[in-house]
């Protein structure tokens, strides 16, 4: 299993040129320090950062918490990114923020300790590492690399990190080697957001889990003529199949955000919706993402691509996906609403919890696209039991202006989803009128003529297998036997 080791998987997703600007009002509610509760290490941080940067309202209530997991990490550098992040803030148009100077300052000790100790622990792993190497002991070769990359990742070079995970492969004995070193690099890739190589890393780690299971029922297997396993092997083998489904949910969730990054929103939320409980995600749940962000993005890539059978038998029928849902009490609405053809209700569900959208770093780019397919779905519902319909009880039922609701059906006309024309001048929409007895003429029509071309084709195979037949019979037998008979018979027939 060869693992393809390059500089750029470390480069961050590009920057949206036009930078998105959430609020927090009573309109747009959102508390901070519940949700940032939900998250630890480089995770808080990064999620923190990115809430100064999408709603600058909040930067420094973000900024002092900030603080907090910073002082509680390895990685001094994070100060400058952090002191970077507030001053733009501060410049945001309309947005006024205490100065830095009133807030808490840079801890000049804590740096200098951090670093001393950083220092001191990299020269110790890498004089390990070449004293493994000179001795040839494989299996510590392998456990230096890896703490190194331990180390590095902890310490914010992730491109150093990623070389020495990759480079422990070489030093792999076992599939279960294997597997760490991928679930390791699946956690860097998930905490760097970087979605393109994630799933070269979720099928390696899906084979290695697989050879690794497969090992692990040959040593437990009775030997041929001896006795039934024991007690205690039975437990091993339990607690092994607990192993595989915590390994297969965190496989899951990386597959899941693959497809997300990717915009391959019905693929997501499949796999969003394959995911096993939170206790099988272990750590992931608050190093990585937590339970609610995974019943948000199921919940709107489902209600983006999804029909409503769909939804009632994926989601609402799913009593694993229901845990995660119960974490955030508004996607219950949200499903509810859509359910209900409530659509008034989804629209204000999906304004009013925008900014909790907007500033979740996996959601965020993703979050005008979502809710325009969202819209464009439920607009495609309402008409469909129409024959025609005035627009003004239409903008009555979304929430919208006559004009407002006219644009997005030409939208959605012109884009084929609606078949139908709008009477400008009377305010209705027209659905297209279909000839069905038509239509079934047609197929009928279309069904014969496929019939007989088969048939055709059918005698013309016969006929050239009985002249074959007639061929290669013997002399004897090709004057006047009952296969010269049964031949002309046939292509009297064929005729």
């Amino acid at each position: 299993m060869d693992i393809d080791r390059s500089d750029d998987y470390m480069q961050p997703p590009a920057q949206a040129s036009k930078p998105i600007i959430a609020v927090v009002d009573d309109a747009h509610p959102f508390d901070l320090e519940g949700y940032i509760s939900n998250y630890t290490g480089r995770t808080a941080i990064d999620r923190l950062l990115h809430v100064m940067h999408i709603c600058p309202g909040i930067a420094a209530e973000a900024y002092q918490l900030c603080l907090q997991h910073i002082h509680q990490s390895r990685d001094p550098s994070l100060y400058s990114l952090l002191f970077q992040t507030y001053e733009a803030a501060s410049g945001t148009p309309g947005v006024t923020l205490p100065p830095m100077s009133e807030l808490s300052q840079l801890d000049t000790k804590w740096v200098d300790e951090t670093v001393a100790k950083n220092q001191a622990d990299r020269t110790k792993l890498e004089v390990e590492l070449k004293t493994y190497t000179n001795n040839m002991i494989k299996e510590s070769i392998r456990m230096a690399h890896r703490d190194l990359g331990d180390h590095y990742r902890a310490t914010g070079d992730f491109g150093t990190s990623l070389k020495h995970y990759t480079k422990s492969r070489e030093f792999c004995t076992t599939s279960q080697h294997v597997l760490d070193m991928c679930m390791s690099i699946l956690e860097l890739l998930i905490e760097q957001r970087n979605y393109s190589h994630l799933t070269t890393y979720v099928f390696k780690a899906d084979a290695a889990l697989d050879a690794a299971s497969a090992a692990a029922a040959n040593s437990n297997a009775p030997v041929q003529g001896g006795t039934a396993p024991t007690v205690t092997a039975t437990a091993n083998q339990k607690k092994k199949s607990a192993d595989r489904e915590v390994v297969q949910a965190k496989l899951d969730l990386a597959s899941a955000l693959a497809q997300f990054g990717a915009s391959n929103y019905e693929k997501a939320a499949h796999a969003f919706l394959k995911i096993g409980s939170a206790k099988e995600l272990g750590d992931w749940t608050t190093k990585l993402v937590s339970p609610g962000d995974i019943a948000i993005y199921g919940t709107l890539c489902a209600l983006a691509t999804f029909s409503r059978a769909t939804i009632k038998s994926k989601i609402l029928e799913n009593s694993v996906f229901g845990v995660y849902v119960e974490q955030e009490p508004y996607v219950r609405e949200l499903l509810e609403a859509y359910m209900n053809s409530n659509f008034k209700v989804v629209l204000e569900l999906l304004n009013r919890y925008s900014t909790r959208h907007y500033i979740d770093v996996h959601l965020s780019p993703h979050v005008n696209e979502l809710t325009t397919l969202i819209r464009n779905s439920a607009v495609v519902l309402y008409f469909k039991p129409f024959a025609t319909i005035k627009l003004d009880r239409m903008s009555a039922a979304f929430g919208w202006t006559v004009a407002e609701t006219e644009g997005h059906i030409v939208n959605l006309i012109q884009s084929g989803a609606i078949q139908g024309r709008v009477d400008s001048e009377n305010k209705i929409l027209h659905a297209k009128k279909t000839d069905y007895r038509g239509e079934l003429f047609a197929r009928a029509i279309k069904t014969g003529s496929d019939i007989q071309a088969t048939n055709r084709k059918l005698l013309l195979r016969m006929k050239l297998q009985q002249a074959d037949l007639i061929v290669k019979a013997p002399k004897g037998q090709q004057g006047g036997g009952s296969l010269t008979d049964a031949s002309h018979s046939m292509f009297m027939v064929g005729e």
